[in-house]
């Protein structure tokens, strides 16, 4: 099982600090979320909540995941940073591809990106993008930023974006680009790439979601080898239950080791202890 350390609701700086530990503990990597700004009032309801309500407070640090990367990847040696999830449909494609290619250039192969479409129609608004047909812009911006990361010359002619003969350096090792979401189409979009990104959810429904993408990719002459699943569980905190989780299928958990000790007010200090401990607990440095 490969565990992902989330950066998400920590100060900018700590992130660092936390990833420097994380990469001498031994962890698979970390997990870094995407906000852009946090609006005072949306219209729009937060679709992982039962009231609709963030999960965050105001004023919490949404460091660019571009930037941190780069930052990380260089204090770090063998740490790997999947997104949790950035939107692309809300950048223009060019941009986007430029971000991150150069933080996959400069952490040497250990990017994975995990993408969504997005909930938030007044953040798409704000940059200037279209909330409608936001999933085909998508795809179609994957298709796009997969050949601006290809070497040599690239030319595309799509539906919503046109390129003439250009490149784009540096060129970036492989990107494998995992999908998040818990809908049946965020299912079928991710069945098509290399992983699936989950949101907090049962190991159950997990397993269920594992189900639903083995039926997805079998339809598409594809196996699940090599497939990641990734998610955060929220019944799960035991060996036991991470070897349950991993024999349904799941490759991957994002966690905040710290919360199962000390909680969110953690020092540092102790959010690293938090990481220490938990290894120990789950039977992780048996296997180092």
């Amino acid at each position: 099982m490969k565990f992902y350390v989330s950066t998400a609701f920590l100060d900018t700086r700590e992130a660092i600090e936390i990833a420097r530990a994380a990469d001498e503990l031994g962890y698979h990597g970390m997990a870094v979320p995407d906000h852009v700004v946090n609006l005072e009032t949306l219209q729009t309801p937060y679709p992982y909540t039962k009231d609709g309500a963030r999960r965050w407070e105001a004023f919490t640090d949404w460091p660019d995941p571009w930037v941190l990367i780069g930052a990380i990847a260089l204090v770090t040696t063998r740490l790997r940073f999947v997104t949790t999830v950035y939107l692309p449909a809300m950048r223009d494609p060019y941009s986007a591809a430029k971000a991150i290619g150069t933080a996959a250039y400069l952490a040497s192969g250990r990017l994975e990106l995990g993408i969504g479409v997005g909930w938030c129609r007044e953040e798409f608004e704000l940059l200037g993008q279209r909330f409608e047909r936001r999933g085909r812009r998508t795809d179609e911006m994957l298709e796009l930023m997969q050949a601006l990361w290809a070497p040599g010359w690239t030319e595309f002619s799509g539906e919503f974006y046109t390129a003439p003969r250009m490149e784009m350096e540096p060129t970036p090792p492989h990107i494998p680009i995992y999908v998040g979401g818990l809908s049946d189409i965020a299912l079928r979009r991710a069945a098509r790439h290399d992983g699936w990104i989950g949101d907090l959810i049962t190991t159950e429904k997990a397993l269920e979601r594992i189900a639903k993408l083995r039926q997805l990719r079998a339809e598409n002459g594809l196996s699940m080898a090599d497939f990641e699943v990734i998610t955060p569980l929220t019944d799960a905190f035991t060996a036991q239950h991470y070897a349950r989780a991993e024999a349904g299928g799941i490759t991957g958990i994002v966690t905040m080791p710290w919360m199962f000790y000390g909680g969110p007010d953690s020092s540092t200090a102790e959010k690293i202890d938090g990481m220490r401990r938990f290894r120990k607990d789950v039977g992780l440095d048996e296997h180092a």
